[in-house]
């Protein structure tokens, strides 16, 4: 069974909205992962209605923090890329963010990803690019005496972008990241 949420915006004065489904991994081949992953989340969270031009070009920014991986947030990247010099996990016209965290030993472990949805900023500072975030969503897991625990989704908070800026600024020095959602607050 999957929790739904439905976030709606407003960007380049046109109405959108993100469903973000967060569900347990019963297929794993299904999903491109390995069978040990079954039982853990996956996560997709789909924007609509689908892109009409480069105004609609977004991104996502996730970070995560994981007891098992030090307990800091710090930015998920697409792994299949490597490093890249921007702060986005996923970009395009309406992209879709897909995740399926999970851990081929299961230790107590608690894992949670805080999720933006974001667009360029309108003007570059001094040449830096801008991520301008649009809404925020919360999901995780927790490992107990090898049970898994789903949590989420949830949104978040513009407070909640503004708290990973000093890591974000850290991560990609050529960014600026501004304050605040461009919507505050998103409408569900």
């Amino acid at each position: 069974m999957a929790d739904r949420i439905q976030i709606h915006f407003d960007r380049v004065d046109l109405d959108g909205s993100v469903e973000v489904e967060v569900a347990v991994n019963e297929d794993p081949a299904v999903l491109g992962c390995p069978e040990y992953a079954r039982g853990f989340p996956y996560c997709r969270a789909t924007v609509t209605p689908p892109a009409r031009g480069y105004a609609d070009a977004l991104g996502w920014v996730q970070l995560v923090s994981s007891t098992d991986l030090a307990g800091e947030f710090r930015v998920d990247p697409f792994e299949p890329l490597g490093e890249v010099s921007h702060p986005f996990c996923f970009f395009g016209f309406a992209p879709t963010l897909f995740d399926a965290p999970h851990r081929e030993q299961r230790r107590n472990t608690d894992w949670i990803a805080h999720s933006f949805l974001c667009g360029p900023g309108e003007e570059p500072l001094e040449g830096a690019a801008q991520a301008d975030a649009i809404l925020g969503f919360s999901w995780g897991f927790s490992i107990r005496d090898s049970r898994i625990d789903i949590d989420g989704p949830a949104v978040l908070s513009p407070d909640d972008w503004d708290r990973h800026h000093a890591h974000l600024q850290r991560a990609h020095p050529r960014w600026s990241f501004i304050p605040g959602f461009s919507e505050d607050p998103p409408r569900r």
